[in-house]
């Protein structure tokens, strides 16, 4: 069992999983010496050694801590024919920099792929100033970006590749630290109901439980894992959850929302972002203008976090854990008339 209480894949020993970040970081001048229309823009995030880019040395530029120059140079090159990927902390890209990326960026409808690292609480130890709470509600909601959570270090490589043939602009967010590989917890057959799952695409969404009863969708990589064992849980008792990694919030998959929600007693959001405006926000608004259906979210209340702390201590802390996602489900589930189940034992689950 892992420390999310999801069965590990099999074998003795479980190697360590690689950061997302990580992935972006050794990926990234390989991309750049395939096509020279890549250059990495730097924000002196320490993410990047510039001896990786010896082989394209005049294509990293390291402009240090100033994210709305970062966004604006990259602007201009995208404008002059050159793809940039910018890096940078989430909530630097998003609010110091937000004028230029809406003005420079979106409006211009430039390639400009901004690669966000320590996203959600991911930099808890940092403080409020350094949590990235609002992005994805600033992001998706700006027109002509591309949107995307990956789940886990994999998923970002393919974000990042997929990236390229892009139009207009994108939004990756990254975490810090590492988290597990979900295809150690997808294998078809398993007795929670796992059916084939889709390679990541961005825009479509991958399922990786199937069930009628209950849907739980999240986005990142600590609310996917809260998601997987909830449904694992309920699954012991009878209760079919479905679970939807919805890692691309623009452009939305909706007919996978729609599906999801379709004759279950309603949806469960899990979401590493304030509940207003990310994940949860457009799945409510989805689902009210094409299949109305009930829904619970889960994720930062409406506060700034009064301390400081590790992720996993602050995610328990505010509550974007399994116990909550199987928490809200059982309500959702309880208030259908007849509804629930007859297990005297879920109760304690």
């Amino acid at each position: 069992m892992t420390s999310e209480g999801v069965m590990a894949p099999a074998g003795d020993a479980v190697p360590r999983p690689k950061s997302a970040r990580e992935a972006y970081r050794d990926l990234l001048p390989g991309l750049m010496l395939a096509d020279d229309r890549l250059y990495c823009l730097d924000s002196d995030t320490g993410l990047f050694e510039r001896d990786a880019f010896a082989a394209v040395p005049d294509r990293y530029l390291n402009l240090g801590i100033a994210e709305h120059n970062l966004m604006g140079t990259a602007a201009g090159l995208a404008a002059s024919g050159k793809m940039p990927y910018v890096s940078t902390m989430a909530t630097f890209a998003t609010t110091r920099a937000l004028e230029a990326v809406k003005i420079d960026v979106a409006y211009n409808e430039l390639p400009v792929r901004i690669v966000a690292t320590h996203g959600g609480l991911a930099a808890g130890h940092l403080g409020p100033t350094h949590h990235s709470l609002e992005d994805l509600a600033i992001m998706r909601v700006l027109p002509g970006f591309t949107v995307v959570v990956p789940g886990d270090a994999r998923q970002a490589e393919e974000a990042v590749r997929q990236s390229v043939a892009l139009p207009g602009p994108a939004y990756i967010r990254l975490g810090r630290s590492a988290t597990p590989d979900l295809d150690g917890f997808v294998q078809p057959g398993a007795a929670a109901g796992v059916a084939g799952v889709r390679p990541f695409e961005i825009g479509k969404a991958q399922w990786l439980r199937h069930g009628g009863d209950v849907a739980f969708i999240a986005c990142g990589p600590h609310p996917v894992l809260a998601a997987l064992r909830a449904a694992d849980r309920l699954a012991e008792h009878g209760v079919r959850a479905a679970v939807l990694n919805l890692h691309t919030l623009l452009p939305l998959d909706v007919d996978a929302i729609v599906t999801a929600a379709a004759g279950t007693a309603g949806v469960v959001t899990i979401e590493e972002h304030w509940r207003a405006g990310g994940l949860g926000g457009a799945v409510a608004e989805t689902l009210a203008e094409h299949a109305p259906a009930r829904v619970s979210r889960i994720g930062m209340p409406a506060t700034f976090s009064e301390r400081v702390g590790g992720q996993d201590e602050l995610l328990s802390r505010y509550g974007i854990t399994s116990d909550a996602a199987l928490g809200a489900a059982l309500n959702l589930i309880g208030a259908i008339d007849g509804g629930g189940t007859s297990d005297p034992d879920l109760s304690r689950v």
